[in-house]
């Protein structure tokens, strides 16, 4: 007869004690911290909110797993870093994550949960989106004075036959190009696209919309459109100034505007030369290319050093000193990549190898309400402490990846977590932040 609780003794011994395993110790969790999610996602009622717009065709008398038990289970398991539905044959069992998500039995299979994501369409990333917006204006107690919009693209390599999949000549691989908008640490649009468009394409359309939503609640909030050269479009500039909306982007350098900014971009050269120390002097001109309707201001940024000129232009109708405009507003646009770094390399949104189209579209969104949730986690209850501007991967190693032994009754549900847990004070700060 198999021995079910064999000993594993082929260790070697610490100080001079015999070293043994075995599988009898219960209900254990590496996942202790999933419990802060669930805190977190009662406070904002995010899954909830996402799960009212899911449609579903099941009978429901035969129903195991509701939409709201399958959003949460997926959305917590990739703040935990599990990324993959096959993650799940044996998370399912996890008691820890049962607990987050509101059940004392196995949740649902890979296989279900794979048919969960196949049943998403259009309106259901519209309704996400909303929900998306609709939490980040009710983050604020009062109307922000002014908001700046960060637009940027990137790259979502695919490695099968996809629908929408291109080669990309930039990033020399094929790929989905997603399209993020960003206002501060709040993500309010992940728009998958294919990649055989311009990377600007659809910012219009995304800006308008969300530009009538927001003033809809926010009438004398100011809006600034901020983004990279890849989104110096003439059409975009023409909109924003007929509906009072600021821009600052990058502008791609050419022979012309090198000529015209000549006098800065030599004088810093020449400062470089008398010094040898690396000279950053700045200028404006008015410019327009063949294309624009009128000139516009640009700002151009002429650096030196020892490895030659590395001059920059930005284009804005936004007031202030070119030096400030450069490093104190456009250079703050680098933030929002170490946000979408967040999202692929932390919450996994590059996981998106389904066939079809919109269920690919559901697993970046997926990925996006992780975000929301520990960036909220970050912003609401980590303030003034060591994790306040740390990123996702290490608030998920640090808080949430906390060994605890189960214990359930039919009266409570008891996580012992680790005596030797190193940040006890962090967790029962954050703990009762998020109660009040």
């Amino acid at each position: 007869m198999t021995d079910c609780n064999r000993i594993f003794d082929g260790f070697s011994r610490c100080q001079r004690r015999k070293v043994e395993a075995e599988f009898t110790g219960g209900s254990i969790s590496s996942d202790g911290g999933s419990l802060l999610l669930r805190a977190v996602d009662d406070r904002l009622s995010l899954c909830r909110e996402v799960a009212r717009s899911l449609s579903d065709d099941r009978r429901q008398s035969s129903v195991q797993h509701s939409s709201l038990s399958q959003l949460r289970q997926r959305v917590f398991s990739l703040c935990l870093g599990y990324e993959d539905l096959n993650d799940h044959q044996t998370l399912r069992h996890d008691p820890a994550i049962q607990t987050a998500t509101g059940s004392d039995r196995p949740l649902a299979s890979p296989s279900t949960l794979c048919r969960f994501e196949n049943r998403a369409d259009r309106q259901l990333a519209l309704a996400v989106h909303k929900v998306l917006v609709d939490q980040f204006i009710a983050s604020y107690d009062r109307p922000p004075r002014e908001l700046i919009l960060d637009f940027d693209a990137t790259d979502d390599p695919v490695h099968g036959e996809q629908v929408g999949r291109f080669f990309h000549g930039y990033y020399r691989h094929y790929c989905f190009l997603p399209l993020y908008v960003f206002c501060g640490d709040h993500l309010l649009v992940s728009y998958l696209r294919p990649s055989k468009i311009d990377g600007a394409r659809h910012t219009g359309a995304i800006l308008r919309l969300l530009v009538h939503y927001l003033r809809k609640v926010w009438p004398k909030t100011r809006i600034i459109l901020r983004g990279d050269s890849g989104f110096c479009r003439h059409k975009l500039f023409d909109w924003c100034e007929r509906n009072g909306v600021g821009y600052i982007t990058g502008l791609a350098k050419n022979k012309r505007l090198q000529a015209m900014a000549s006098d800065v971009i030599d004088q810093s050269a020449q400062n470089y030369t008398a010094t040898h120390e690396k000279q950053r002097l700045f200028g404006e001109l008015t410019y327009a290319a063949a294309t624009w309707k009128r000139p516009r201001r640009v700002v151009v940024k002429a650096e030196y050093n020892n490895l030659g000129p590395n001059t920059r232009y930005i284009v804005t109708n936004l007031k202030g000193g070119p030096k400030d405009l450069y490093d104190k507003i456009y250079c703050r646009r680098g933030e929002m990549e170490n946000r979408i770094k967040e999202q692929q390399l932390d919450l996994f949104a590059d996981r998106t190898s389904c066939h079809d189209w919109w269920p690919n579209q559901f697993r970046l969104l997926l990925a996006s309400l992780a975000y929301t949730l520990i960036a909220t986690l970050r912003r609401s209850a980590l303030q003034n402490t060591e994790l306040a501007n740390a990123c996702c991967g290490t608030i998920r190693l640090k808080l949430l990846k906390i060994g605890a032994v189960i214990l359930r009754n039919t009266r409570r549900v008891r996580f012992l977590l680790s005596s030797a847990y190193p940040y006890k004070e962090l967790f029962e700060t954050v703990c009762i932040k998020l109660q009040t």
